[in-house]
């Protein structure tokens, strides 16, 4: 005999199977227990809240509250539970006073199943007051607290309202709770369980593997132009990312890409909200678009079909790259997730931790993410095995990285380490100041530059003795003693108000002095060589999705995806929310003539077979749409 969670899955969502740990998390939270849930984007971390509130909701348990931080994505989760016909709601800022009375009016009156609100607004005495009738009334079914990390210091969207959110706890006892992120280390896990009073909660932690995406990292020499050459040869006409560690570096980059013929838009938190809501309907309604945005945008997007994410600067820490990366192949199918970084990269980021008002611990802790993540982009051996170890999980080479498929030539840069913190001491004890990264390289190289000369370095000891190391090789290990700590930076202030970073030697340095710590670097290489273009389907471009199709369920995918086209326009949603790729590839190749054969593909809900099933037939019957 099903259960009512299976019920809900097949009838609801049209999903045959729950996948990894769904079944016994549900299971958990219908029971009314607590739970903590770690899944990798794309998991199916959704489902996890949204089933059991449904089936409590059958069981005459009430409405689920849902926390979630973004307007963005409780937009996109409510439309895609309309179009599964369960009753949704939210309650943010984009609504004015009579459309939120509404909502309120259809909470008090048990009309929703799962309602979406923000942090901040839960905590208001009008939501709370809420709240607190529907707790007397007994119809609190579950409280489900989205992007999880977000309540931790040590997590990249710290956001001081969700420590609030300990107040579900203390004051409606009883009220399953489920807290979900999509990435948590040791540390901020332990932040989540003790702010959110999780103590009791069952752990549920899923692989944080994302197979499907293919991990590449080069060097930076001229970014834009790496873009540009990766996005051309090989993700031309997909939709993609390109983050950004400036709002002006977004804005360039944009008009640059749109010069280069992309379809590129910028999305940072100084443009008109407006702007910011146009292109973030553009992109997630558009097939094709290339968002270029700070970090600003991302979290909650729930587009399935990014081929793509890309760093143009380097990220802060791992949680954040992986975080980041994880928006490109959500629908499970190849991704690719590329970043250029280098030494100003290294640099401004540690600049950054440094001249923080943070505590000297937090300090530390930021500087040791930030090392971890230039270990991944060091990296001579598998990233994927590199990744997974941050996040506690073992794995093997996975075959699909670029040092998998490209095993980077290796080189031992311990003598040259050891030749550039001589310099670095030399330097110092020489002219009782420090010096920048430049200037040290010059005087290794034996470069005598009009500085040189002006302190007389060229008659140092360490001049010209590593003039064998080209300069992408030195920057390459001081990129590597920044990250491991075997060189400092300390800041130089100038009578006239500005700074600039000076290299100083540290407590790292002495093992590496002593010959006690090997050091090998990749490589360093200008650019790879350029892949081979991917070969595009005459008859426009297919997503992967439809690449086994054969000619005939290719035409049939083809109408499918216009019709679905048509469908969103009319209705003023994002297509993927009527059916993804997935399930628009599989009615092509079975071509269904009944809707019995209809009803048992994935994606196709009870639903959904009712408002599309005659039309999506039609289609499949060779009926020409034209839009």
């Amino acid at each position: 005999m099903s259960s009512p969670q299976h019920t809900v899955l097949q009838e609801v969502f049209g999903y045959e199977q729950f996948r990894g740990p769904q079944e016994a998390i549900i299971e958990h939270v219908v029971d009314g227990g607590d739970a903590l849930v770690l899944m990798p984007t794309g998991g199916g971390k959704s489902l996890c809240y949204q089933v059991p509130a449904i089936v409590r909701q059958q069981s005459g348990r009430g409405v689920a509250i849902v926390v979630s931080p973004l307007i963005a994505l409780m937009h996109d989760q409510v439309g895609a539970l309309h179009e599964a016909g369960v009753s949704a709601a939210f309650l943010n800022s984009s609504l004015d006073y009579a459309a939120a009375q509404d909502v309120e009016r259809r909470l008090q009156t048990g009309d929703i199943t799962l309602r979406y609100v923000a942090p901040e607004r839960l905590n208001t005495p009008r939501f709370l007051g809420l709240l607190d009738d529907l707790y007397q009334q007994q119809s609190l079914s579950l409280f489900a607290i989205d992007e999880a990390h977000c309540v931790s210091q040590w997590g990249h969207d710290f956001r001081p309202e969700y420590r609030a959110l300990s107040v579900l706890h203390e004051r409606y006892a009883g009220v399953p709770r489920i807290a979900l992120t999509a990435t948590a280390d040791d540390l901020t896990r332990a932040d989540i369980i003790e702010r959110l009073q999780l103590g009791g909660a069952r752990l549920f932690i899923s692989s944080f593997d994302r197979p499907n995406i293919r991990y590449r990292i080069e060097e930076k020499k001229v970014a834009t132009t790496q873009l540009l050459r990766f996005i051309q040869h090989e993700h031309a006409g997909d939709a993609g990312v390109v983050y950004c560690q400036s709002r002006k570096r977004v804005e360039e980059l944009a008009a640059t890409l749109v010069g280069a013929g992309i379809n590129a838009l910028p999305y940072h938190a100084g443009l008109p909200q407006d702007v910011r809501q146009q292109n973030q309907n553009r992109f997630l309604r558009e097939e094709g678009v290339v968002m270029v945005a700070t970090i600003a945008f991302g979290m909650g997007i729930d587009k399935p079909d990014v081929r793509f994410v890309a760093h143009v600067d380097m990220p802060k820490n791992i949680e954040g790259y992986y975080q980041e990366t994880g928006r490109a192949g959500r629908d499970g199918l190849a991704a690719d997730a590329w970043m250029a970084y280098g030494l100003n990269d290294v640099v401004n980021q540690r600049r950054m931790i440094d001249e923080s008002p943070a505590t000297e611990e937090f300090k530390a802790a930021l500087r040791g993410k930030l090392d971890a993540l230039l270990g991944l982009a060091e990296a001579i051996d598998c990233r994927r095995v590199r990744l997974l170890a941050y996040f506690g999980e073992a794995s093997t080479p996975c075959g699909n990285c670029d040092n998998c498929l490209s095993p980077p030539a290796v080189w031992d840069a311990t003598d040259c380490a050891r030749k550039l913190l001589s310099t670095i001491y030399r330097v110092h004890a020489a002219s009782g100041i420090g010096f920048g990264t430049g200037h040290i390289m010059d005087i290794l190289r034996g470069q005598k530059t009009e500085k040189v000369e002006q302190y007389a370095h060229d008659q140092l000891s360490t001049f010209g003795i590593g003039a064998e190391f080209t300069e992408a090789q030195l920057r390459s290990v001081l990129r590597q003693l920044l990250a491991t700590g075997a060189v400092g930076l300390t800041k130089v202030h100038l009578d006239n108000g500005h700074s600039f970073d000076t290299l100083c030697l540290s407590e790292g340095s002495r093992s590496v002095l002593r010959g006690e710590v090997a050091v090998q670097l990749r490589a360093s290489v200008a650019a790879p060589a350029d892949r081979k273009r991917k070969k595009r389907s005459p008859a426009g471009t297919l997503p992967p999705a439809a690449a086994a199709l054969d000619q005939d369920a290719q035409v049939r995918f083809i109408n499918l995806k216009a019709w679905r086209a048509e469908v969103a326009r009319e209705h003023g949603r994002p297509a993927y929310q009527s059916f993804h790729d997935a399930t628009l590839a599989a009615i092509a190749q079975q071509c269904p003539r009944t809707l019995g054969e209809l009803h048992g593909i994935s994606g196709m809900g009870a639903k959904k077979l009712e408002a599309y099933g005659a039309e999506v037939l039609r289609v499949c019957a060779g009926w020409q749409f034209h839009s």
